[in-house]
Parts: C-alpha cells; structure tokens; sequence
C-alpha cells in the first residue's frame, strides 16, 4: 500500500476586536510576572494553554476561533481583560526613572550582555540560575524604568527537556521552537527588511539575524544564526543552548560579544555602560576597541577607553568554570574578524595557557564583581594573580549578592493577605521600617492557610508530574497510588522538604542518603511523616551529575522510601515556582564555599518557606539565626568523605531535632504556632533584602552610574584622559621592578597615648615622580588585643635625597592603646584611576 504524503497545515483563528490587545499583550512578556494576564489566557482554554508551554502568543495561533468569540460576548472574560489592560497600561506609563536618578545623564543606556535569559518557560533560552538571574535583572531594570536594553542568544533548541526513564536514567529530548511561537519580533530596519549583522569568520562571512523581545519597558535583542544565507554548520551556531565542541561554543560567544556590539551600533544604540554578565561575552571588549582603533586611537588608550565604563560580573567560584578555548584557535577568529590588531595578550592569563575569557573580561572592565559576600572573597581570591602585589581583600573585585523577582516569584496567594495587612502598593515599599512588624501582625491561622493553599497547588502539580512519568514508564496503577499518598491536595498536612537546582556534584544532592540508617530512623515516625521532593537537570555532559539523578530515584523506587521521596522531571521555570512557593523547608546543602550565591531559597523564604541550608553563598548573609536553620560548614581540612559525614549527620540532627518536632508540634487548630513564627520571620527578614529591586539599586549605585561618568570623563576632548592614564600605565610598569623602599628613622617599640611618632621613609622611585605614588602607612590592632582595626596615615613627599631616592614623612599619633602593628606600603597613584589598586602593583617597607 502507497503511503500518502502528509501536509501540514495551520489554520489562526481571526481575533475578534473587542479582543484585539490580547495580541498586544501576548507580545510582551510582562505576563510573565503578572498572574492575572497569565490567568486571563489559560481560562480561555486551560489544556491548550499547558499544551502550548504558557505562551500566550502561540494559545492565540491555535485556539479554536468559535472559544474567542464567545470570550468576546462573556461579560466576565471582558471585565479581567479589562482589568488586565488597565494595570498593564498604568505599568507602562510610569515616568521614566531616569528623569530622577540622581546620577543618570538623559543620554545615558546601560547594555546588559549575557548567554541566556530566563524570562519565562515561553522563551527556552535559558538553562539554570544564571539565566534565571538575568531574567530578573531585566525585570527590576523595567520595574525602574532604568534606561537599559539587554543582549543575547536566539537558540533554536534552546536548553533540553528532561524525562527519567524506567531505570532512573535522565534522557535529554531537544525540540526545535518555532520562532513565530515565541514572544519575539524580528527587528526592521527603516525600510522594512530585517536587521542583520555581518561577521567575518575565517575564510567567511556570517549573517546575524536581531530579534526582541519586550520585557515590560525593556528590549532583550537576540541574535539568531540559522539563516539561508549561512552555511549548514554556521547556521547551528546559536542552535543549542551550551551546545556542540569548543569551537562552536567560541562561535557562540564571537557572536555575542561582537555581533551583539555591532547590533547595538546598527540600532542606534550608544550605551554608556556596558555590563558582561559572566565571560561569555567578554570578546564585546575587542569589538569595542576595534572602533576606537579605526577612530585613530592608540590601541593602549582604546583598552583603558573601553575598560573606563564596562562592569564584569563573575558567577563561578572555580577555576574550571572559567571560559577558554586554544590561543591558536582563538588568533584565527580574532584575527578574521576584528583585524591585525595585538588583542590577544588580553586574554592570556597570568601563568599562560588557553586564551581565557575571564582575563578578557577583567582586563576590559574597571568594574568588577562576585554575587554574594562570600563569592566576592572567593573571586578576588581565585583572580589575585591578575592583581599580583595586592591583598585579595583589597584587589577591586567587589560584590553585589544577588536577588530575585519578588512579583515572578511570589505566589498569588499571598497576592490579598499582604495587600490587606501591608497596604495596597506594599511591594513599593519593601525597604521601609516596620515591614517585620505588619507581617508578624498576619494572625497565624490566616498564614498557615495561605501557606496550606500554596502546598495543594504544588501537590497537583507533583501529582500530574510524578501520574505522566509513571504511566510513560509502564508503572502499574496501584503502585502509583502508593507513591502519591502523601502528596494529597485534599490533605496537605505533610511536612514537605523541597531541593531544586542544577545536579551538579558540588551541589551535593544525594547528602541526604550519606547514612541511610540515620535517614530511615528519619522516616520510621509514622506520627511526623516527611515528603522529600526532588527536581533539577544535570548537563547532557556531566555523567556523574547525571549519576546523582540516577541513584537518586533509584533510592526513591526502593520499597521503605516509596511515596516519601519523589523525583520531579522537566523542571524548569514553572515547576521551579511551583517548589519554591509551595514546600515548607528548602534544602541547600552545597560544598562551601562553591554556591556562587543561590537564588532559590531567597524565592523559597519570600513565601514563608523556612531556609535550612549549608552557610555559603547568599544564606551566609541571610540567616540571622530566627529565619531558619543553618548547617555550619565543617573543617576545611577534613577530606571530602569526612566533611559530607559531618554535614550530613548535622544535617539529621536538625531535621529529627528541630524541623519535624516544631512542624508537628500542633494547637487546636491545626498548626504550629512555632512554626508560622519562623516562616513569618524568614519571609519578612528575606522579601526586603533579596528583592531583585535591592540588586540592580546596588549596581546602579556601585556600578552603573560611576562607570557612566568615568567613561564620560575618559572620552571627552578626544578620549584625552584614556591616553593620559595608558601612557601613565605604560611609565609605571616599565619602571616599577626598580622600585623599593627603606625605613629612615629607628622604629620606636613604645611610645606613650596620645603622642605623635614620626616616620620616615625614602623610596626609590626609578624614573618616576614623586607624585605617581602613594607611600601609606596601615596600622591595625594586633591580633591578640582582638579584632583588627585599621587605619591609614599618607606620607608626605618630603624632598629629593639624591640617587634617585625621595623622603616621605609622617608624624603619626595612634588613636589606640595597646599592642599595635603598623606597615608600610608604596603604590602607584593616578587621579584618573577608577580603582587604586586597578594596576595591582604594590611593594612593601
């Protein structure tokens, strides 16, 4: 029998015009953060808007034209339509932050660059936390009205999706998106053709196609490859997320930086800031200065130009997960593309090896920082080398810890109780006294309901998740009920611990089952029950990560863990809201110091979800010992298999002692009072610290508006000051092996309160002027009287000695008794430095 040949066809319903902003709004992934809109387009058909992922856009290609005409005549549907408009317009209208910044020039645009964004699950460019971060930060950029626009990757896969298969096994699935499904336009130019980039790549040219997508009041422009006018293997460039060899993953990133650079020229674009969030678009730095070049800059000033106003955060806390290709490869494509020109030193590292993008990110920025306290530390530490002579705690890497998106990732339910006992308008407020006050004020039966009515949602979700697999997996009917016995919306009474994250090793997702007898004593108390829920993907390349997934649900298969722990598939950025709001502990149990930051349990504490995790990254900062529970880390000298024992057996401890007697220890009504008092404490300690709105007011603060006016500053009259400082850069390096310093006077050992010591010093300053360095003198408590305190006390340029050597004084009068510790320093000084230690040179009396 002939087989017939298959046509497809789709056929788009005609949107009525009482209906015709849905379009509008479907367009613009607002929505995203705006439960009503979102809630307005899934009434319209509920299975179609779960079969369509949440995207609005696609729901109105395919829905059924008679159900759109009935929404245009149902009073009901026209009223939260409405309503929807109504808020959506007023979002829109609000003035624009910058006419009151306090720093912001009207001419002023921060650029944002970064490898994914994770926006919504409509848009699948995005694979973890990094992502979801960006996302955030172009919505509390909106939120502000900051002047911003965001640049990116277009994939056509996108990250993959995850299913478990009968033996635990994770399977990646790529599905490719159809780009009309998404929430994007393509970008015109003035005559109506799409903009396209070109790039030269060895012996060829690639096309770059710009799209964007609206978030609010800001423009994410995304860069697409698959184009005919491409070859095959250039048209895969940006077809995976993290996808394909070395050499495409470069690919990706040439486009990005470079073709992301030039987008923003074609647009009209001239951003005063240029932020690289994490290195992978770090080669925008060369393209930067390939313009300046051509303008007839020396190549040494277009470095300090371009560094003058570009902000590099860092997200990784080990060496390996720094970018870095082969020095040869990376010549052919800098070379093809960006010229003659000698850029590729700015990517070697210190001790040599692979062109890095971590050094071509900090070599091209003045700004620079780590995303938690403790990630600050450990960057400047892993990065001392590129700052040789200067302490890690002084070297410029700063930190901004990182925040979240209270409206994304705030459940709806709380939506009425907070507008009634924190007023109307409360999310505009979080930083305001007495919020912990209004919170506590919530009567505790009011909270655990809303905190119960969370945790039934999540339950169906885990139900209809947990029911798919099953039956995919060929699991029989009556075992699928034991393993959902706990998770009953009807009864959401159970103690219910959520992990959701990266399977990464270091993440240590298995430290629950370090001592299974301790675990089963955990689980034996038929009168305390507890349900672990499990989510997260491991990458397609990480095999021992994927071998956590896979003991992971082997262990939940076992018969005495059946129904207790359960494993969740798919996740991504709905099931993450789901975890996060719903369970009541959040568990994070990674190997301190590697959390970068973590961003999960700030979702989970906003919801009065209680915090119980290792004290690294962001939990570090957020546990004031009431809003939750802490697992201090154990001894860094302890090998690996000691530490997990004692963090784990910690780890019990708490949970037996502490999280399952308070849970179960009920009143009348049915909850615990100890409970609701911690959960209310985690989510009014937490919603006004980690609020993404926090986040990027520090970076416009630390950040964005001093480097718009140092860049400002380095450019005008002919970039005058960039070929000050690259000139004075240049004196100091060649000069600064030959310079040394030695104690003049005697050093007094004791000297009575209150009178003054003088000091002198001559410094050899080899070629240099006395004003190209600062001689200090940093005094501290020591150790033994305390904690040290230190002060400074400059030395004064005191005449020529002859030799080459200049004497510097100080009359220093100690503002402190006891054993005391002073030492003294020389290093280079500029006023047109960003950063005093920018050079990272400095020697020592």
């Amino acid at each position: 029998m002939q087989t017939p040949t298959r046509y497809s066809l789709e056929v788009n319903p005609r949107i009525p015009k009482r209906l015709a902003r849905l379009e509008e709004i479907a367009a613009n992934l607002y929505y995203s953060w705006d439960r009503p809109t979102r809630a307005l387009f899934a009434k319209l058909n509920p299975a179609l808007w779960d079969a369509v992922g949440h995207s609005p856009k696609a729901m109105l290609k395919r829905i059924d034209e008679q159900r759109l005409i009935d929404a245009a005549a149902d009073p009901a549907f026209l009223d939260s339509l409405t309503r929807v408009l109504a808020a959506f317009d007023a979002y829109h209208a609000e003035p624009p932050f910058k006419q009151n910044s306090g720093g912001f020039r009207p001419e002023d645009l921060v650029a944002y660059f970064c490898a994914e964004f994770g926006v919504h699950e409509s848009l699948p460019t995005y694979s973890g936390g990094l992502g979801i971060l960006a996302g955030d930060h172009c919505k509390a950029a909106s939120d502000f009205q900051l002047p911003f626009v965001a640049v990116g990757l277009l994939y056509r896969q996108g990250y993959f999706v995850q299913t478990i298969d009968g033996e635990g096994r994770q399977r990646a699935e790529y599905h490719d998106s159809d780009f009309d499904d998404l929430p994007i336009q393509p970008v015109r130019r003035q005559d109506g053709a799409d903009l396209t980039v070109d790039l030269q790549f060895p012996n060829r040219k690639v096309i770059v196609k710009v799209w964007q997508a609206k978030v609010g009041h800001v423009t994410i422009y995304l860069l697409d490859t698959d184009l005919p006018e491409n070859n095959e293997r250039d048209r895969d460039i940006a077809h995976r997320l993290y996808g394909g060899d070395r050499v495409t993953r470069l690919e990706q990133e040439f486009v990005l930086g470079v073709g992301g650079a030039r987008a923003l020229a074609a647009l009209g674009h001239k951003p005063t800031v240029w932020h690289i969030n994490e290195g992978h678009a770090a080669f925008l730095v060369l393209e930067r200065m390939r313009g300046l070049v051509a303008e007839g800059l020396p190549l040494e000033a277009a470095i300090e130009a371009v560094a003058s106003n570009t902000v590099f955060t860092t997200h990784t806390p080990v060496p390996a997960g720094h970018d870095h290709f082969p020095e040869s490869t990376a010549a052919t494509y800098i070379k093809a593309g960006l010229g003659e020109l000698n850029l590729l030193p700015l990517g070697r590292p210190p001790a040599g090896g692979d062109f890095n993008m971590t050094a071509l990110a900090l070599r091209g920025s003045r700004y620079q920082n780590g995303v938690s306290r403790i990630h600050g530390g450990v960057s400047a530490r892993l990065l001392h080398d590129y700052f040789p002579q200067v302490s890690p705690d002084e070297n410029p890497i700063g930190y901004v810890t990182n925040g979240v998106h209270v409206a994304t990732f705030l459940a709806p339910e709380w939506g009425e109780v907070l507008d009634r006992f924190l007023g109307v308008g409360w999310m505009h407020r979080l930083g305001h006294p007495g919020i912990w006050e209004k919170i506590r004020a919530i009567p505790d039966h009011i909270f655990w309901s809303v905190r119960q009515d969370i945790k039934a949602r999540l339950f169906h979700m885990v139900r209809h998740r947990i029911a798919h697999n099953h039956a995919r997996n060929h699991g029989s009917e009556s075992h699928l009920q034991r393993l959902l016995k706990y998770a009953d919306p009807q009864n959401p009474n159970v103690l219910t611990i959520g992990f959701g994250r990266r399977f990464a090793t270091y993440k240590r997702a298995t430290l629950l089952f370090n001592d299974l007898d301790n675990l089963r004593r955990l689980l034996a108390d038929r009168s305390r029950q507890v349900l672990f829920l499990f989510a997260g993907k491991a990458h397609p390349a990480d095999e021992p990560g994927q071998e956590l997934i896979r003991t992971l649900v082997h262990m939940s298969r076992q018969e005495e863990f059946a129904g207790r722990i359960l494993f969740i598939e798919g996740y991504d950025l709905h099931i993450a809201r789901r975890l996060v709001s719903g369970v009541d502990v959040w568990l994070n149990n990674p190997v301190h110091p590697l959390e970068a930051s973590g961003t999960s349990g700030m979702k989970a504490g906003m919801n009065g979800v209680i915090n119980l995790s290792i004290l690294d990254g962001w939990w570090d900062e957020g546990y004031d010992g009431e809003n939750g529970w802490a697992i201090k880390p154990a001894s860094p000298e302890l090998d690996p298999h000691r530490r997990d024992q004692e963090e784990a057996r910690t780890l019990y401890e708490i949970l037996s002692d502490r999280v399952m007697p308070l849970y179960y220890d009920r009143t009348e009504g049915g909850y615990s009072p100890g409970w609701v008092r911690i959960a209310k404490r985690s989510m009014a300690s937490l919603l006004p610290r980690y609020d993404a709105s926090r986040m990027l007011g520090e970076y416009v603060s630390k950040y964005y508006i001093p480097a718009s006016r140092q860049g400002h500053r380095y450019a005008q009259n002919g970039y005058e000051a960039a070929k000050t400082v690259s000139a004075w850069k240049a004196k100091i390096r060649a000069a600064w092996s030959g310079v040394s310093a030695r104690r003049l006077d005697s050093p007094r050992p004791r000297i009575q309160f209150g009178e003054s010591l003088p000091i002198e010093v001559a410094v050899k300053l080899h070629g240099l002027a006395p004003g190209d360095v600062c001689v200090e003198l940093l005094l501290s408590r020591g150790a033994r009287e305390g904690s040290p305190v230190q002060h400074s006390h400059e030395l004064t340029a005191a005449g020529d000695m002859g030799h080459g050597e200049h004497r510097y004084t100080v009359e220093m009068k100690p503002g402190l008794a006891g054993r005391l510790d002073y030492r003294i320093r020389v290093y280079p000084r500029h006023e047109l430095l960003t950063h005093p230690f920018e050079l990272g040179l400095c020697t020592w009396v």
